[in-house]
This record gives structure tokens, sequence and C-alpha cells, in this order.
């Protein structure tokens, strides 16, 4: 059991376009809502996206940058903060992490494309030579 379990964790991570896709199709059964569905699967997802492109930047240049990936959190979280304050005079805190979150999830998903690109271009290009 608990093999079957790492081995879905394994390819959530991996795969996090699959993950996002079954929370989807899942909630989208349960809900009958679509814009809801889509909320949950990108909420849901954006962690699957955010360990994946820490894993990939360790696959491809076999170094943790963990510290930057949790620096740049940190940093939008910032940002999202003082973005509402200045709009609203006021932070609701409910907003603030849906907007911070939803800014992580276009970072991560960009950032897993680039990456997954890279590194099938390092792999095709060790492969050569």
């Amino acid at each position: 059991m608990s093999a079957f379990l790492s081995f879905i964790a394994a390819t959530f991570v991996t795969i996090p376009l699959l993950g996002y896709l079954i929370i989807f199709i899942v909630s989208k059964q349960v809900t009958k809502q679509h814009r809801r569905s889509v909320h949950l699967a990108l909420d849901v997802s954006t962690v699957l996206f955010i360990i994946s492109v820490h894993f990939l930047i360790v696959t491809i240049w076999e170094k943790s940058f963990l510290w930057l990936i949790l620096l740049m959190m940190s940093s939008i979280g910032i940002v999202v903060v003082l973005a509402h304050w200045k709009l609203k005079q006021e932070v609701d805190f409910q907003k603030v992490f849906r907007g911070f979150w939803r800014v992580n999830f276009l970072l991560f998903f960009s950032a897993y494309m680039v990456l997954i690109i890279i590194g099938i271009i390092q792999s095709v290009t060790n492969s050569i030579s």
C-alpha cells in the first residue's frame, strides 16, 4: 500500500497537469459547476507545480534552489498584500491569499513549462554529443 501511495504522489509531482485534470474532472462531477471546479483544480495543483519546479531544477542543474523558491513566494506575498492595501485601503486576508495563490500558480505553471523545455533540450544535446 505504501508503494502504491508513493507511486501516485510521484506521478502527480512529475506530471502536475495530470493532477489538475483529475481534480477538475472529479470536482466537475461532484459540484456540476465549471468555474468552481477550475478554481479548485488550480488551487490544489499549485502545490504540485511548486514541488515539480523544485524537482525539475534539481534534476536539470543538480542543485537545490528551494531557498530561492521560498524567497520568491514570500516576495510575491508581500507585493500582493501591498497592492491590495494600496487599492482597497484595507487588507482582506482571504482575498489576499487567493490572489497570492493564483499568482503563484501562474508563476510556477510558467516555470514548469520553461523547465520542461530546457530539460528536453538539455537531454537531446547530451545524447547527441
